[in-house]
């Protein structure tokens, strides 16, 4: 008999295969993993296997280090608040889904942030804002040096300068 596991069944085993799933999608070896997230070997293999239930810093650690959502973890390991669940496991199915990727993820993100906006709902807290994972714009403007009585100051271009005036 083929077992399903639903969304429903939020517990620490589910979260364990859950992460080694993520962990070997992601080509890494238990002590690579280990390593990027700050978590000892053995007790990652412990999270892997069931048998610790990791905190949310671990968690969020972890979750950086695999490149994914921090919230699909903490869905996983049951850490959310129960008014928080509705909005997040709707995010971490997106998150989760295999047949689309990132870009096509973090567009419907926000097509959905954007909904529940426009129908009264906030993020719920912890939901990572979809324009916060965006860097920004890499500053272009060269800085100049200036010497002023013995002390350096840098000075960054602020583009708004007359381009005629001379520097």
């Amino acid at each position: 008999m083929v077992h399903h596991r639903g969304m429903a069944s939020l517990n620490v085993g589910n979260l364990g295969e859950y992460l080694r799933e993520q962990r070997r999608n992601a080509q890494l070896s238990l002590r690579q993993l280990a390593d990027a997230a700050g978590v000892s070997n053995p007790y990652l293999s412990q999270i892997e296997r069931g048998l610790r239930k990791p905190s949310a810093e671990v968690l969020q650690q972890v979750a950086k280090a695999l490149r994914i959502s921090a919230e699909t973890l903490y869905v996983r390991a049951g850490i959310l608040d129960e008014r928080d669940r509705d909005e997040l496991e709707t995010r971490a199915v997106i998150i989760a889904d295999p047949s689309i990727n990132e870009r096509q993820k973090a567009v419907l993100l926000q097509i959905y942030e954007s909904f529940r906006k426009e129908n009264g709902f906030e993020t719920a807290p912890g939901a990572d804002d979809p324009d916060a994972s965006k860097q920004p714009e890499p500053d272009t403007e060269p800085e100049t040096e200036m010497k002023t009585g013995g002390e350096s100051v840098v000075r960054k271009d602020s583009g708004t300068d007359d381009p005629g005036a001379a520097g």
